[in-house]
């Protein structure tokens, strides 16, 4: 079997990641250990704070000691913030201390854009809009066009958490563009597992969101292929090609 670490700041929708294992019916289990969170925002010293070493490398020794194969730091804010530097480096660390591939939902993104052939893309956020705005730049910088940016303005991942299907179909619905070829749903805080189908059926094209991306990306570090049908487009490619 294998083991699927991922550190996940607070508590509001982890337990996406054993329902998307379970979904999946390969050979895995999702290890979540939750990081502490000093000010639960989405402000930029917060996500500064939840996403510093001393946050990261806290959950990891936990990690480390479950045996995981691959991790992730499955906090998409928490990693983009930093800007494409950071975020590397961020990785880098993990990796280091975990001594097994290591990632970040803001990476997995990139990587899932890439892997549905998308060049354009629609940001539909439950953040608030500065916050919408860094992730456009974090994309831009990996030569990713965004074709519009929507913002919900909610500031707390607990709030978040708590967002039924028919306000998560809505907000995805209009944060839509023409131009955009996947619409992303960039926050681990956003219940969206259950709900893949629905979101894509909304729009009519891919729909990533980030805890999808995130386990997508440890199935590709962890060399599990994981492909099934029910978990939108992405799952239908192959993480480890």
């Amino acid at each position: 079997m294998a083991r699927l670490g991922f550190l996940y700041p607070g508590h509001a929708a982890e337990d996406d990641y054993p329902l998307l294992a379970k979904l999946i019916g390969a050979s895995i289990s999702a290890e979540v250990v939750h990081t502490g969170m000093g000010l639960d925002a989405h402000e930029r010293e917060a996500l500064l704070e939840i996403g510093s070493s001393e946050r990261l490398l806290e959950g990891a020794r936990e990690l480390r000691q479950r045996g995981v194969d691959a991790a992730m730091w499955a906090c998409t804010s928490g990693s983009f913030v930093f800007g494409p530097g950071g975020a590397r480096r961020q990785v880098a660390e993990l990796a280091g201390f975990l001594g097994v591939p290591t990632s970040s939902t803001s990476w997995a993104f990139v990587q899932a854009i890439r892997a549905v052939g998308a060049r354009r893309v629609a940001i539909a956020a439950t953040y608030p809009e500065d916050i919408a705005r860094a992730f456009e730049t974090f994309l831009a910088a990996a030569g990713i066009g965004v074709a519009s940016v929507g913002s919900q303005g909610i500031v707390t991942a607990a709030e978040v958490g708590t967002l039924v299907r028919e306000r998560v179909l809505e907000f995805v619905q209009a944060g839509d563009h023409p131009e955009a070829e996947a619409v992303l749903v960039p926050d681990t805080a956003l219940h969206t597992a259950a709900w893949l189908t629905d979101l894509e059926d909304t729009v009519a094209k891919p729909v990533l969101t980030a805890n999808q991306v995130t386990m997508w990306g440890a199935l590709g570090l962890a060399g599990v292929s994981g492909v099934t049908d029910g978990l939108g487009r992405l799952f239908g490619i192959d993480p480890t090609i």
